[in-house]
């Protein structure tokens, strides 16, 4: 029996999942999105000196995911593009965030309540997107579990997993930050979550689309809400990991936690010493040192 029929929420559940994304949720995405993108060490600058490079990198956080999933499902990597009205939504944003006078829009948005609200709303879309990834992936390869978690993943939190690239548009290189090696609670909770919706489309879970797709979401939103708020590198896993991991793989997974802003905001605390991290970091600007104790404690939502 579903859970959330037995609690009489089926119709919640089931209108929750027809939401239409566009434009409301899309745009709380892209300016978390972008967001984090400004917290980035020299991205400031960059947007100042090279401003189509500091575009292609806010159109990597928007669409890295579906660049990502079209790339391992063989269909145009730029298809996306064609949606016109989400590539201009997304450009706006990054041209308010980093150039709107006085930095207005910017000092708006991440103030730390409307924050929440918006870091909320893009976990909504993340979950949304997990579910559609695989959904299209069932439809091109019906028994190809492993293609539909792929897809899944990457769909969640493939911004992330291009970071590198990201940084190289950049004029960065920091491979040591590979999120395949330091996985970020987005990340994991993506994975995780690829594989739930794995199991319900392939009828190996006895639970509705909408259901999951609602628990799933507030697990997300109540996790990344909290993580924010908090200024939380930690991991809501981090406890069922430190007991699993050691059983199944003799050490434990992902107790490694500067991977956080993909090593971009964490000083010389982890790695390799001080010296090296910060002889490779461009000059900050200004506006990035006022920032500076509130982007330490930021952490990446990809």
């Amino acid at each position: 029996m579903d859970l959330l029929s037995a609690l009489s929420l089926g119709e919640l559940a089931l209108s929750f999942s027809r939401v239409p994304l566009f434009p409301v949720f899309d745009l709380s995405y892209f300016i978390v999105s972008i967001l984090y993108l400004k917290y980035e060490p020299g991205a400031v600058e960059l947007s100042r000196r090279h401003p189509v490079a500091s575009w292609m990198c806010a159109m990597l956080h928007c669409f890295g995911s579906y660049i990502l999933a079209d790339l391992l499902l063989g269909e145009p990597l730029i298809d996306y593009f064609s949606n016109n009205s989400s590539v201009l939504l997304a450009s706006a944003v990054w041209y308010l965030i980093f150039f709107c006078p006085l930095d207005l829009f910017y000092k708006c948005v991440s103030f730390l309540p409307v924050k929440l609200i918006f870091v909320a709303m893009k976990e909504v879309v993340r979950v949304r997107k997990i579910a559609v990834g695989i959904h299209h992936a069932h439809h091109h390869y019906h028994h190809g579990w492993f293609v539909m978690i792929a897809t899944g993943w990457v769909k969640g939190s493939g911004v992330a997993l291009m970071s590198n690239l990201e940084q190289l548009l950049r004029g960065v290189w920091k491979p040591e930050t590979n999120e395949i090696l330091h996985m970020s609670f987005p990340t994991k909770a993506s994975l995780y979550g690829a594989i739930l919706f794995t199991l319900q489309q392939t009828r190996w879970l006895p639970v509705s689309k909408a259901s999951l797709i609602f628990i799933f979401t507030m697990f997300m939103v109540s996790c990344k809400v909290f993580l924010t708020a908090t200024h939380s590198h930690n991991s809501p896993f981090d406890v069922l990991e430190g007991y699993v991991c050691p059983v199944l793989f003799g050490a434990a997974w992902g107790g490694d936690h500067h991977h956080d802003n993909h090593g971009a905001s964490h000083g010389g605390s982890h790695g390799g010493g001080p010296g090296a991290q910060h002889s490779v970091l461009p000059a900050k600007s200004k506006e990035e040192l006022s920032e500076g104790s509130r982007k330490k404690k930021t952490k990446k939502a990809d």
